[in-house]
């Protein structure tokens, strides 16, 4: 049985200025390309149709700023979390930032 390996990362980020205006199905879909951009070993669900783990705890209304949002993403790579957080950043555009990474 082949054992495969998962890390799940936890990311503290804020979302600001025009991004206060997409709404949380469009955030989730944002974070999925920006951690394909990255070129992430993203851990993919089982089941007939796999697709990546990325998490967001709480969904802001449209219109609304966050400071402290968390979301998590599930990778099978172990990165170092100024690493995660520096591809990752450089893929988001303007108004939402990593600020944080905790690794469980």
């Amino acid at each position: 049985m082949d054992i495969e390996t998962r890390v799940t990362y936890t990311v503290t980020f804020h979302k600001d200025g025009w991004m206060r205006y997409i709404s949380h199905l469009d955030l989730m879909r944002l974070f999925n390309r920006a951690a394909r951009r990255a070129d992430f070993d993203l851990y993919l669900t089982k089941g007939f149709n796999p697709h990546p783990v990325v998490r967001i705890k709480d969904a802001l209304k449209l219109g609304l700023t966050g400071k402290d949002q968390i979301g998590e993403f599930v990778l099978t790579e172990r990165l170092e979390k100024e690493e995660f957080k520096d591809r990752l950043n450089s893929q988001l555009p303007s108004g939402i930032g990593i600020e944080k990474v905790e690794v469980r």
